[in-house]
């Protein structure tokens, strides 16, 4: 139920402390044959993650992206601002389950990743389980249908 269309682009951002998550996750996903658009930042230099996080976001609103992943040092602030846009539901996951659960049980569309907390490896198998779990619907809908203020 409700998974995510693959023939879409994957949206991708980051702060300077997710750039290099971010760029290593981008090759990860290219070599496994997915399309990734950047919405950078494109180097260590100190910027501010609203700036990347916005157009993620935009791009999974409008219907542009597939879904988006975003990574800064705690992944709060990304998800945070990601979360202002209507249709976005963005979750922050730092460990398997929590990025199978996002899935599961909030129909998330963005996974923001804190690049300052988890592991290069773990990165990748969230962002992997987060694209593979399917939203389960039923009474989870139910909740889910309530998020958005009117």
């Amino acid at each position: 139920m409700n998974t995510f269309d693959l023939t879409k682009p994957i949206a991708i951002g980051s702060d300077h402390a997710g750039f290099e998550y971010k760029e290593a996750i981008k090759k990860w996903l290219e070599k496994r044959n997915y399309t990734v658009k950047d919405f950078g930042t494109h180097s260590l230099d100190s910027v501010d993650y609203p700036d990347f996080a916005h157009p993620v976001a935009t791009s999974v609103e409008t219907g542009e992206a597939a879904f988006g992943i975003l990574f800064c040092g705690s992944a709060n602030g990304v998800a945070i601002t990601a979360n202002k846009h209507q249709g976005v539901r963005a979750g922050l996951a730092w460990e398997n389950d929590v990025a199978r659960l996002i899935r599961k049980h909030n129909n998330a569309n963005i996974i923001c990743v804190p690049a300052r907390f988890v592991a290069l490896a773990l990165a990748e198998e969230m962002v992997e389980n987060f694209i593979s779990t399917e939203f389960e619907g039923g009474r989870h809908a139910t909740r889910v249908n309530k998020i958005a203020c009117s």
